[in-house]
């Protein structure tokens, strides 16, 4: 048998080939990949020097919208895996950890969350963790992207019921523009946005002005803002994590930031949650809150374990405690990888 080769073609994948050993392709962070053995592999670039590979059933669809690369894969390990810009969003087998670790300890920690704002997330998932909390009225979705979200209310059927829920109200636009427009307030604004890569659609989402002059204003006097933060593992937390973290504490009065491992991420992952009124978590009252605010059954958090999402060991620690970066529009720090913008200055490829 001739040994494995890797030859990425248009959105990167590739096909094996015994009879020849080459690289070739124009995708920046991701391919598919055989071992020979009728078993093809997503592979996505994590930096330079580090790849992390999928063994997959089948590639359900792929393509390119208007500002991503979109790609639903059947994963052996993870079952159907949501790709963004060649990034891993969520996997069937662990996505509830991430959502909610993204959902519940902003939600738990306000009084009573009734208006609930959620930029990006147009996977359904955020949404549906948000209805599981039975103060809530109104809950406002925005992505961006109206060809991920199609593509993920036809693929991913766990979310439907989310998706045509009557507290959900489903909006396509820039979420910045949204916000600015909008007259009312909420209690909880959650950014579940892709990670900030070079020319993708999200970074300017990430800056000091964004969270100042749209997003406290549109809080109310309670009000908490959290947003996914990037990876936040032993050498990944200075990508963007601590950057994050730094650039909220010069918005909001109490800012915390708390992780948990993503096993299909492959990394420890990061959060930040940010308000104007002190936090209180405790366990107790966290699961007591779990136990009277929430229909249905959570599969990952606990009292306990939200409180210990909050202990960073000693290398974090000391990061976040000394970060001086701000995140800006001009001083932005990125993910490894690169948007579509940037493909389509180098090639481009087809839409879904």
């Amino acid at each position: 048998m001739g040994p494995a080769v890797l030859s990425s073609h248009t959105n990167g994948f590739s096909k094996f080939d015994d009879k020849s050993n080459y690289i070739n392709g124009n995708s920046s962070h991701e391919a598919v990949i055989s071992n020979g053995s009728d078993c093809h592999w997503f592979e996505e670039i994590i930096d330079d020097n580090l790849k992390w590979s999928f063994a997959l059933n089948s590639v359900l669809q792929k393509g390119t919208s208007e500002f991503q690369d979109i790609a639903l894969l059947d994963t052996k390990r993870f079952g159907k895996a949501l790709m963004i810009d060649g990034k891993m969003q969520s996997a069937e087998a662990d996505e509830f950890v991430y959502h909610e670790s993204l959902i519940h300890p902003p939600l738990l920690c306000h009084s009573n969350p009734k208006n609930v704002f959620i930029m990006g997330g147009g996977e359904g998932s955020a949404a549906r963790e948000v209805l599981k909390h039975k103060s809530t009225e109104k809950v406002v979705m925005c992505d961006i992207d109206q060809d991920v979200v199609d593509f993920c209310r036809k693929h991913l059927t766990v979310n439907q019921e989310a998706f045509c829920h009557k507290k959900l109200h489903l909006l396509i636009n820039d979420a910045r523009a949204e916000l600015e427009t909008r007259n009312e307030k909420f209690d909880v604004i959650i950014g579940d946005l892709a990670d900030p890569v070079k020319d993708g659609p999200c970074y300017k989402l990430y800056t000091k002005s964004f969270y100042q002059e749209i997003v406290k204003p549109k809080l109310h006097d309670n009000g908490i803002f959290v947003t996914q933060a990037g990876p936040a593992g032993i050498f990944t937390h200075k990508e963007v994590f601590t950057s994050i973290y730094n650039t909220i504490k010069q918005t909001f009065k109490y800012v915390i930031a708390y992780t948990a491992y993503i096993p299909s991420f492959a990394d420890t992952w990061g959060w930040v949650m940010a308000s104007d009124h002190p936090f209180c978590i405790k366990a107790e009252e966290m699961d007591k809150r779990i136990q009277e605010r929430i229909d249905g059954e959570l599969l990952y958090l606990t009292g306990a374990s939200i409180v210990s999402s909050t202990i960073m060991n000693k290398i974090v620690s000391l990061a976040l405690l000394n970060e001086t970066h701000i995140y800006t529009e001009a001083t932005a720090k990125f993910i490894h990888g690169h948007g579509v913008g940037f493909k389509q200055l180098n090639g481009g490829s087809c839409r879904v």
